[in-house]
């Protein structure tokens, strides 16, 4: 199953029979799309080697998990496809490209992905048995994660903001693994739209534990998304 959706509204459609799709502008929210990993990895796999890239195909043929390989196959032939949808051409001629690192200092390709010409933001993430794919008119992160275990969020809970690592530690054993779930999805896809992935480190950012997101960074959105799992969409606001 594919799913379009906003943050707050869910669509289902056939993967089989797409339509063209109109690009988000820069004043749209983000545009969400689900990928069922369990369900669709057949489908992905047959569409495989005529929609991905050499890389791309040696990617997904080096995991050593079936598990694994699936969900990137399905999270990039979803992504091609959907992109190949936006720009009206065919998906395996999408030229996913490495934007500049944010460090100024660097100059090399270490920045968000993007397509050639920057017509459209997009962002991607999976886990075992789910795909988010995030498209928008301004720079968008997403991310999704199974939520942890209690192991997990022991060792990387001191890893977060120090408010944040307040909070977890005010909360029962048992409400600490969603807490910090919540609290590391939504700060990977800020670092993915910021551009910096984790090299910015996860403790300089403030995005909560609670339920309810806090006030996100100046000039951000911050989304809560997909349930059973700890998922979160951000994007820049024009």
């Amino acid at each position: 199953m594919i799913v379009a959706a906003s943050p707050s509204v869910s669509l289902e459609l056939d993967p089989e029979h797409l339509l063209p799709l109109v690009r988000p502008s820069r004043s749209d929210s983000p545009v969400v799309w689900s990928v069922d990993v369990t369900r669709r990895a057949a489908w992905a796999a047959r569409l495989a080697v005529g929609t991905l890239d050499e890389e791309e195909q040696e990617r997904a043929a080096a995991f050593r998990y079936q598990t694994d390989r699936d969900a990137y196959t399905a999270a990039h032939v979803g992504l091609r496809l959907l992109l190949g949808l936006y720009l009206d051409m065919s998906p395996d001629r999408v030229r996913i490209i490495r934007q500049p690192c944010p460090n100024p200092n660097c100059g090399k390709p270490h920045g968000r992905p993007g397509v050639q010409g920057g017509e459209i933001h997009f962002s991607l993430a999976h886990t075992r048995g789910l795909v988010l794919l995030a498209f928008a008119g301004t720079p968008v992160g997403v991310d999704v994660e199974e939520i942890p275990n209690a192991e997990a969020t022991a060792e990387l809970g001191p890893l977060l903001h120090p408010r944040e690592t307040a909070e977890l530690s005010v909360l029962r054993p048992s409400e600490r693994p969603p807490a910090f779930g919540r609290a590391w999805a939504r700060k990977e896809a800020y670092l993915k739209a910021l551009g910096t992935g984790l090299s910015r480190g996860t403790a300089m950012d403030y995005v909560g534990t609670a339920p309810i997101p806090p006030p996100p960074p100046p000039g951000w959105s911050l989304t809560d998304i997909a349930d059973g799992y700890a998922a979160a969409v951000v994007h820049q606001r024009p």
